[in-house]
């Protein structure tokens, strides 16, 4: 079932153990990675149409106020 004598001999993975846990570990990141910056993005994209949309409100009420200024 395991190939592996120890917990010791499974990490170290025959000497390439170095190599292969730091491709686990590349590949997580980048996994994650690949996660967290759409995540970012949106929140980014929101918060910048939320800007836009009170720029345009304030500007139209702006515009509404210098039309009936007499």
């Amino acid at each position: 079932m395991f190939q592996f004598e120890s917990l010791s001999d499974f990490i170290q993975m025959g000497g390439h153990g170095t190599y292969v846990w730091a491709a686990y570990l590349i590949s997580l990141l980048v996994l994650i990675g690949l996660v967290v910056s759409p995540l970012l993005r949106r929140r980014k994209l929101v918060q910048e149409v939320i800007r836009q949309q009170r720029r345009e409100a304030a500007r139209q009420k702006n515009s509404d106020t210098a039309q009936t200024a007499p």
